[in-house]
C-alpha cells in the first residue's frame, strides 16, 4: 500500500522494497573480540563434540623443550563430510539445533577458537567420506571471508596419528597462533601449562558433570614433540572427573533437597531444586570450584549443560551467611523472553517475573523458598559454632600424581599459598638411590631402574605408580619449601632410600618366584 504522509506514522514503517547486504570483512575483528575466556572457549568446542555424538574427547597440548605449540581438541563423534566442513566454518551461517542439542547461535567454533588463536583449522572424517578439512584464519576472514582446504594428505595424517581415538569417525579442532602461549616466556612453559591445566581442569569438571557422570570420557594431555620419536612423549595426562555442585554426601540440614515450584509469568510453572550443603564441607564440589561466595545462588542447566554456576540473578545480594544454599534449575525447553542465555553460555539473565515467581515459590508440603533460604542460613550458623581441628598447611601436589589423588588431598589438606606444587617424575640416578629431591624445582625424581617393578612390569603413563608416589609425598611433602636443610633430615632421606631399595628387592624376588 502506497504511503500517505501524516498517516498511521506511529504504528509502522512502510518500506517500499529490500536489498541484500552481506557483512563487511571487517566483521572479522567483533568476531574475534567476543570475551570468550579459555576455559569457556575449550568447553564450547567440547559442547559441539557432544552434540555429535563423541563420548571421548582429548584436550591436547603440544609442546617443545622451550614453548608450547598449538592446542588440539579431537573426539570421536559423527565427523563432518565436505559439505559439513564448509557449512561449520560458514561464519554467520546457522544451522538446524536438535532439542536436546548444545549448540545454539552457529557462531561458538569461529568466535570461541578465534578469540584466542589467529588459525582454526578443523580435520573430520565420517564412516562414508575420507578425512578432508578446513582452515580459518584472521587474515582469511578479512579477505572477503577465505577459508583455506586443507591438504588431504595432512588431513588422513591427522586423523591416522588420533587413531586410538578416531576410529572409523572424528573430528579434530587445532588452534594454531595462541596468544596466550606466545606470551610465554622462555622456560616458563611447565608453569603456564600447570596453572592452565588445573583451571581448564575444574571449568570443565564443574560446567559438563552431568555428562562426565555419564558416558564422556574427557582427558587433557600434554606432548612434548621435541624428542626423537615421531609422535613426540606424553608428559601429563589428566582425566577430567566431575565436579558436581550438588555433590554431598549428608546434607546440611535433614529434608533437603527439597523441589519447589514457581509460577513465572511467560513461562508457566519452573522447578527449582534447593539444596544445603553440610557446613564446613572440604568436599571438592563445594571448596574447589571457586569463590564460596560467588557460587551461592542458583546453577541454570541447558540440556543437562551447566550454563551458570552461582548467583542470585537479582533476586538478593551474595551474603557470608548463605554460602550454603545452592539452587537447581533446569531451563525450559522452548524459548520464552523471561530467561534468556548469553552466547558464551556463561550466564543467565533473567526479567523481574521470574525472580517474583520464585519468590512465591512452595514445595508439595507448602514450604517457601524464603524458609529455604532461613534453613540454609540457619545451618550455616550452627556450623560456625563448631570447633574444627585445624590441619597444618602443605606443598600441594602436581605433575604426575593420578588427578583424583590429588583432589582428595586438596580436600584432607589446606594448601600452602603461592607454592609451586610437588612434580613426580622417572629419571637416571645411582642404583644405591629409590628417590632423589630436586628442591628448586619442587621435583621428587624417582629411579626409572625401578620404574617396571611398580607397574606390573609395564613402563606405566606419566600417573603410573599412584600409591608408591602418593606414600613419597605424603613422607616427604614437608622437606620442600624449606631454608636451610638439616644433617638430620638428610640422614631421614638417606635411610629412606635404604629401606624402600630393599622393598624393591623382595618385590623383585616375589615376581620372580612367581614367574618360576
Amino acid at each position: 500500500m502506497p504511503y500517505t504522509p501524516g498517516a498511521n506514522w506511529q504504528y509502522d514503517v512502510p518500506t517500499t522494497g529490500s536489498t541484500h547486504l552481506p557483512p563487511d570483512a571487517g566483521y572479522g575483528k567483533a568476531l574475534t573480540n567476543q570475551g570468550y575466556g579459555f576455559e569457556v572457549a575449550v568447553a564450547d568446542l567440547i559442547d559441539n563434540s557432544i552434540d555429535a555424538g563423541a563420548d571421548k574427547v582429548v584436550v591436547h597440548f603440544l609442546r617443545d623443550a622451550s614453548r608450547i605449540l598449538t592446542l588440539l581438541i579431537i573426539d570421536n563423534g559423527k565427523g563432518m563430510d565436505e559439505e559439513g566442513l564448509d557449512a561449520a566454518m560458514t561464519v554467520g551461517r546457522r544451522r538446524d539445533y536438535g532439542e536436546g542439542a548444545l549448540g545454539m547461535y552457529g557462531t561458538g567454533l569461529k568466535a570461541a577458537s578465534l578469540s584466542h588463536a589467529s588459525s582454526l583449522t578443523v580435520v573430520s572424517r565420517t564412516r562414508r567420506s575420507r578425512a578432508a578439512g578446513r582452515r580459518l584464519t584472521a587474515e582469511g576472514i578479512e579477505d572477503g571471508f577465505r577459508c583455506d582446504t586443507v591438504d588431504p594428505r595432512y588431513a588422513q595424517d591427522l586423523v591416522d596419528r588420533y587413531d586410538g581415538i578416531i576410529e572409523w569417525q572424528g573430528t579434530v579442532v587445532r588452534w594454531d597462533g595462541v596468544r596466550s602461549f606466545e606470551t610465554v616466556g622462555r622456560g616458563q612453559s611447565d608453569q603456564f601449562l600447570s596453572k592452565a591445566i588445573a583451571r581448564l581442569e575444574t571449568h570443565l569438571g564443574l560446567y559438563l558433570h552431568r555428562y562426565l557422570q555419564n558416558d564422556l570420557k574427557l582427558d587433557i594431555a600434554v606432548w612434548d614433540v621435541s624428542s626423537g620419536d615421531s609422535l613426540g612423549e606424553e608428559v601429563d595426562h589428566i582425566a577430567v572427573e566431575a565436579l558436581d555442585p550438588f555433590g554431598y554426601k549428608v546434607p546440611g540440614k535433614a529434608g533437603y533437597p527439597r523441589k519447589f515450584t514457581a509460577p513465572v509469568e511467560g513461562v508457566g510453572d519452573v522447578q527449582l531444586t534447593a539444596h544445603i550443603w553440610p557446613a564446613k564441607s572440604k568436599q571438592a564440589g563445594f571448596r574447589q570450584i571457586g569463590s564460596l561466595t560467588a557460587r551461592q545462588g542458583f546453577y541454570f542447566y541447558r540440556n543437562d549443560r551447566l550454563v551458570q554456576a552461582g548467583g542470585w540473578n537479582g533476586l538478593r545480594n551474595p551474603e557470608g551467611h548463605l554460602v550454603l544454599a545452592r539452587i537447581a534449575v533446569d531451563l525450559p525447553a522452548r524459548a520464552n523472553s523471561v530467561l534468556s542465555l548469553d552466547v558464551k553460555k556463561e550466564n543467565v539473565t533473567v526479567t523481574p517475573a521470574f525472580t517474583l515467581g520464585v519468590e512465591k515459590a512452595v514445595d508439595s508440603a507448602g514450604h517457601t523458598f524464603s524458609g529455604f533460604l532461613a534453613d540454609a542460613e540457619a545451618a550455616y550458623r550452627d556450623g560456625s559454632r563448631r570447633t574444627e581441628i585445624v590441619r597444618k598447611a602443605v606443598t600441594p601436589p602436581g605433575k604426575g600424581l593420578d588427578p583424583k589423588i590429588k583432589r582428595v588431598i586438596k580436600e584432607e589438606l589446606p594448601e600452602k599459598a603461592d607454592e609451586e606444587p610437588i612434580s613426580f617424575t622417572w629419571g637416571s640416578l645411582p642404583p644405591d638411590q629409590f628417590f632423589a629431591l630436586d628442591r628448586a624445582s619442587n621435583t621428587l625424581i624417582l629411579n626409572k631402574t625401578y620404574r617396571e617393578d611398580f607397574n606390573d612390569g609395564r613402563r606405566g603413563g606419566v600417573n603410573d605408580a599412584p600409591v608408591t608416589k602418593t606414600l613419597l609425598y605424603l613422607l616427604l611433602e614437608d622437606c620442600f619449601g624449606l631454608g636451610r636443610w638439616e644433617r638430620g633430615r638428610q640422614d631421614k632421606v638417606d635411610y629412606w632410600n635404604t629401606i624402600l631399595l630393599a622393598s624393591v628387592d623382595a618385590q623383585r624376588a616375589r615376581r620372580a618366584q612367581a614367574a618360576s
